[in-house]
């Protein structure tokens, strides 16, 4: 990955780019450079996009949970002094920034989901796993994919240490634990933030009807989908999903 992790304090983050902040959230499984395409696109366009490296496995067991990684990140955006944030989260990252809007509404501008975690409940932790067998981990994580071919070596040997690591996968457990219990179907009615869904029309992890589900339960909310695409749109089809976040940035003139 070409862009240079900074550390500062108890933070590692990406930061490229002057303007307003779009901060982006990853996933359990995702590693900063899912969101290349993003970062390299931004910056631009007059963004300055950061990447906070999420303590998904050092925080303490019982720390392990979305609130404390939505705290974690109110933590950064007043480290760096940040207003009026855009979040972008994918997968666990989209349900921490669904709950950091709750939370602090005052600091975000908007927010961008992108096959969120937060409503359907074996979103993470689904089919967990069979630990060293690589050829099922290899399985499950083309499946995260429409393209089989998007999840490379380097994305499934990652996640096949995470899962052979005995801690990683009890947190990677407990966060999924955690996801289910801050289901936040009875909380989106109340929070009129502009959101932006954007979603793979063939994602198995949280399928289409959970996208629907956001954009119904959302007051101000317009959802986009991809075809042929999986979980991880800005991984799979990262030109299509720059250019519908750009138009919609525009459109609402953020």
């Amino acid at each position: 990955m070409e862009e240079e992790i900074i550390t500062e304090g108890k933070f590692k983050y990406i930061e490229k780019g002057e303007g307003t902040a779009i901060i982006i959230l990853h996933g359990l499984m995702g590693g900063l450079s899912n969101f290349h395409g993003v970062t390299e696109h931004f910056p631009k366009k007059g963004y300055k996009v950061l990447i906070p490296e999420l303590p998904i496995y050092d925080m303490p067991m019982i720390k392990t949970t979305v609130k404390n990684f939505a705290k974690y990140l109110d933590s950064f955006i007043k480290f760096k002094g940040l207003t009026n944030v855009i979040l972008l989260g994918n997968s666990l990252g989209g349900h921490i920034g669904l709950l950091y809007t709750k939370l602090y509404p005052q600091n975000v501008k908007a927010l961008v989901i992108t096959g969120s975690s937060g409503l359907y409940e074996s979103a993470m932790g689904d089919g967990y796993p069979r630990r060293g067998d690589y050829e099922f981990i290899k399985k499950k994580a083309e499946g995260v994919f429409y393209d089989p071919a998007v999840a490379t070596k380097e994305i499934v040997d990652e996640v096949f240490e995470t899962v052979n690591d005995r801690m990683k996968l009890v947190k990677t457990l407990a966060i999924a634990k955690s996801a289910i219990r801050h289901n936040m179907s009875k909380d989106l009615a109340k929070m009129p933030t502009p959101t932006c869904i954007i979603w793979g029309e063939n994602d198995n992890v949280t399928p289409p009807n959970v996208a629907n589900e956001f954009h119904e339960l959302l007051p101000d909310s317009d959802l986009f989908w991809i075809k042929k695409c999986g979980h991880a749109p800005m991984m799979e089809h990262p030109e299509e999903f720059n250019t519908i976040l750009d138009s919609w940035l525009k459109k609402r003139n953020f």
